[in-house]
């Protein structure tokens, strides 16, 4: 009987008849689907050998029977057709009849070999007794292969058909359902499977395959069908959990929590951008729009990953390690989306809450079964993590949330993020103390802003909103609060490097939980700690942003030392010995107790007058100028305390008065000790100004308006609006107004077209002050000579704002700014002038200071000796009578004899 005559009497046949012949026509049946090379007549064998035979074959048939000898050639023929319409798909159009009826042709085949398919899986799930993967080893495999090709060329059918999907769009509609139909078949049917504890190392095998040949498929229909999609899912973390005591050793978790971050991102992209559009839309009534329905699902969508990432985490945590980076930068991936961030899109403020909670309460409950595990520590506080300018504020975000959660973690969690690593062998991580700091440094941009976060309840009601410092201060101080003693060591070392780092605002953060810390504690602590500090202070070279953040954090901690460890303060560091000026002079007197400020406006206002004494009695040479400069620090340093004393501010003043009246603004310009002792003395006149004498204020003011204002560095200027400011406080005695008014008007006229616009404000600023007091109102017509002034003064004291800046402008502008701030700080920072960074074995940095220091001393003098030659050549040239006396003659040409000599000096020199 040839094939084609028996194929059409089999057709005829009844289920009994192919019961029947069952042992004697399958086996032709099969061998005529191997050999033939017809896909139709491969389509309707296969047909015929599902639907007339298979129904009679037991389930221990299948297999041997059917399954092996048929369905690898299905594999094989349904990718020859894929194939096929691969190489002809390009000819395909509405005029091309013949092509056009050959691809149809053949995905109906696909489709067909689909039903054949569903066939045998309902065929097996239709058995009561329990299914073994030995039952259905070939039947799996070739439904999972045929699966992924078929819902790859659906996912592909857009771009591979273009504009003529339409002639075969309803076969692929088809195709698709099909192939959906078969997956939740399939699926079905691996739940009514059950291995036993004495499973086969091949069924074993075979689940794993499964799962993995699933996970394949799901990257492919993450776009085609949701339903499908997450059902998959399910399916997978289903099985895995269920048979995890045999494949948890042999699934490819990275993959599955790789693909697991990136459809949870993929699907909360869609949200958002769902989420725009209904704004865009200007929709009032929102959730009534066919988009907020599109929302909801897909916010369904969001909220089931994440679930199913903490689910999949929880089970197979142990097999994550190499995940732990993706999770991390899953999460702070999730959070950038979400405001405060500055780089979240904008939507409805209903919308974003709305996915919030779908999405960060489960990836807060992730964070927390991840805390205790190594790897997911090590790669959040990796010291080499450099995570770009927005996911700066997520990855804060996320040491917050870790302190807040680290008091109910067992120790052994505690001490992984607390000390940090203790080895050389371990993989380098901060403690999280210091890797919050540094991440606070890094939110630059959002402290600018600012960006406002939830404060914590306050007697049962809402803080409402605060500042990124205040959030963060907030949660490092309630860490401290239940943080072991064992674990103080890490902290206080983390506080003191960003205390000793450039950025001046993480200083003061971390000065704040230090003074928490130190409340918090015992008053030794405290008192350790002020030593601690006063000797880093004294060891800190020159005036540095190291030393500025030292004294803050010394006049902050001063205020919480009991009255008795403050009188020891001074006894250890007496202000008489000039070795502790550099502590005094950054200190608050009003912190002090009564005791302890007594002694400390004794001991620095004797020392001033001795080295006053010293300095006269030296001729006021240059090279005291530094040491009188320490001691006048101090002296500004009692002006700060409250209810000056008379005898201070007597002596204060008579020291002022004595060294006004040798400044001499031309030296004053050229030479920075100089000016340094200028911004001293007019600070120090600035708050003693009722009590200077007319004199002093002439000879501080023609010193001011001798100097070239521009030139001035800018915290001398600063020193000079303070002083100009409080010089509206007195009456300027008629004897002096016409030598200091028209001076005061000349600066501050000067000022006011100063170029940088920081110092223009404090010039508004200083000049509003002295008008509102002043009774010389004459100063202020004389100052605003011009519209341009008069017009920059009115803006300012009406606030008036010239130029409104956009959010986005203001937003680019900032960004600038930070990247300017940022190479500020870190060029600071590789100068590292400091002795407590730079170790004694390296000198080779130490001598090139010193080199740029003498010669800046070679410059300095060469520049006073230049001045000073040409001054006398313009005295005794040509022309002036009368003719210098003979003593000049000799002292010129000892000058000469002591050049030469110099000369001499310096070539000698190797």
């Amino acid at each position: 009987m040839s094939q084609v005559t028996l194929l059409d009497e089999v057709s005829q046949w009844n289920q009994e008849t192919c019961q029947q012949e069952l042992k004697t026509v399958l086996p032709k049946l099969v061998a005529m689907h191997h050999d033939t090379d017809s896909w139709e007549e491969h389509t309707n064998i296969l047909q015929i050998i599902t639907s007339r035979f298979l129904p009679h074959l037991s389930l221990s048939e299948l297999e041997t029977g059917c399954f092996s000898t048929v369905l690898p050639k299905v594999v094989k023929v349904f990718a020859s057709l894929l194939e096929e319409i691969s190489k002809q798909i390009g000819g395909l159009s509405s005029q091309n009849t013949e092509l056009h009826v050959l691809l149809r042709n053949i995905l109906k085949m696909m489709v067909q070999t689909l039903e054949s398919l569903s066939g045998c899986v309902r065929h097996v799930c239709s058995f009561e007794e329990s299914v073994s993967f030995d039952a259905i080893r070939s039947l799996s495999s070739c439904i999972l292969r045929v699966l992924k090709d078929t819902f790859q060329h659906c996912k592909d059918s857009e771009v591979m058909y273009s504009g003529r999907l339409s002639l075969v769009g309803d076969l692929l509609q088809g195709l698709f359902k099909e192939a959906y139909s078969l997956q939740k078949g399939l699926m079905e049917l691996m739940d009514k499977i059950n291995l036993e504890n004495t499973a086969s190392e091949e069924e074993v095998s075979d689940i794993v395959t499964v799962i993995h040949s699933l996970l394949d498929i799901c990257s492919i229909i993450s776009r085609l069908d949701i339903a499908l999609h997450a059902n998959t899912w399910k399916f997978i973390i289903k099985q895995s959990v269920k048979y995890q005591s045999f494949v948890e050793d042999r699934l490819h978790h990275t993959d599955i929590a790789f693909s697991l971050c990136e459809d949870l991102c993929t699907s909360v992209q869609n949200c958002l951008e769902l989420a725009q559009q209904i704004q865009q839309a200007g929709l009032q009534e929102i959730v009534h729009c066919p988009e907020y329905k599109l929302f909801q699902k897909a916010t369904k969508m969001c909220r089931f990953f994440a679930n199913t990432l903490v689910h999949y985490t929880k089970e197979f945590k142990a097999f994550l390690a190499k995940s732990c980076r993706r999770f991390h930068q899953l999460y702070i991936q999730i959070h950038s989306k979400f405001p405060p961030s500055v780089c979240a899109p904008s939507v409805p403020s209903a919308l974003s809450e709305e996915l919030r909670v779908a999405v960060l309460v489960p990836m807060d409950a992730m964070l927390t079964q991840l805390l205790s595990f190594q790897p997911f520590a090590e790669s959040v506080l990796d010291p080499d993590h450099k995570c770009s300018t927005e996911f700066c504020l997520p990855q804060c975000l996320l040491l917050v949330s870790v302190l807040g959660k680290l008091s109910s973690q067992p120790e052994e969690a505690l001490r992984l993020w607390s000390d940090g690593s203790q080895f050389s062998e371990e993989t380098p991580r901060w403690s999280v103390f210091e890797a919050v700091l540094h991440s606070f440094r890094r939110c630059m941009l959002e402290r600018a802003v600012p960006v406002w976060l939830p404060g914590v309840m306050l007697r049962g009601q809402a803080q409402g909103r605060v500042s990124l410092h205040q959030y963060v201060c907030v949660h490092m101080c309630a860490c401290v609060a239940v943080l072991p003693t064992q674990h103080f060591a890490p902290l206080e070392r983390s506080l003191l490097a960003a205390v000793l780092q450039a950025d001046t605002q993480t200083a003061v953060l971390a000065t704040d939980v230090w003074c928490f810390l130190a409340r918090y504690g015992t008053a030794e602590l405290c008192f350790h700690h002020v030593l601690l500090i006063a000797h880093l202070i004294r060891s800190c070279p020159g005036e540095g942003y190291q030393m500025f953040h030292l004294a803050l954090l010394l006049r902050r901690l001063l205020f919480l030392m009991t009255p008795k460890h403050q009188v020891e303060f001074v006894e250890r560091f007496p202000p008489a010995q000039e070795e502790n000026l550099c502590v005094w002079r950054h200190t608050l007197l009003r912190c002090l107790c009564t005791e302890a400020r007594m002694r400390v406006e004794e001991e620095v206002l004797a020392g001033a007058s001795v080295v006053l004494q010293e300095l006269q009695n030296s001729g006021y040479r240059m090279g005291d100028i530094p040491r009188l400069n320490r001691i006048l620090g101090c002296v500004l340093m009692l002006m700060g305390g409250s209810n000056l004393q008379a005898e201070c501010v007597g002596s204060s003043v008579k020291i002022i008065s004595q060294l006004w009246s040798r400044m001499s603004s031309n030296q004053v310009q050229v030479h920075p000790p100089l000016q340094c002792t200028v911004k001293l003395l007019l600070s120090i006149s600035a708050v003693l100004i009722k009590s200077v004498e007319p004199h002093v204020i002439v000879q501080a003011v023609s010193c001011l308006s001798g100097l070239t204002i521009q030139k001035c560095p800018d915290d001398l200027l600063l020193a000079a609006l303070e002083f100009l400011a409080s010089l509206g406080k007195v009456f300027i005695s008629p004897s002096i107004q016409c030598q200091v008014l028209p001076r005061i008007s000349g600066l501050f006229n000067g000022l006011l077209t100063h170029p940088s616009w920081l110092i223009l404000h404090h010039v508004l600023e200083a000049f509003g002050l002295f008008a509102e007091i002043t009774n010389h109102e004459e100063v202020i017509s004389q100052t605003l000579s011009s519209e341009e002034i008069k017009t920059k003064v009115l803006n300012y004291l009406s606030k008036t704002v010239s130029h409104q800046e956009s959010e986005e402008a203001r937003l680019e502008r900032l960004k600038e700014w930070r990247s300017i701030i940022e190479k500020h700080c870190e060029q600071m920072e590789s100068e590292d002038n400091s002795p407590v960074h730079t170790p004694l074995t390296e000198p080779c940095p130490k001598r090139a200071r010193q080199e740029t220091k003498v010669e800046e001393e070679y410059e300095r003098y060469l520049q006073t000796a230049e001045s000073a030659l040409k001054a006398l050549q313009a005295i005794v040239g040509p022309g002036h009578n009368p003719s210098p006396p003979q003593w000049v003659r000799t002292r010129i040409e000892v000058l000469q004899s002591l050049i030469s000599q110099i000369n001499t000096t310096t070539v000698e020199q190797p």
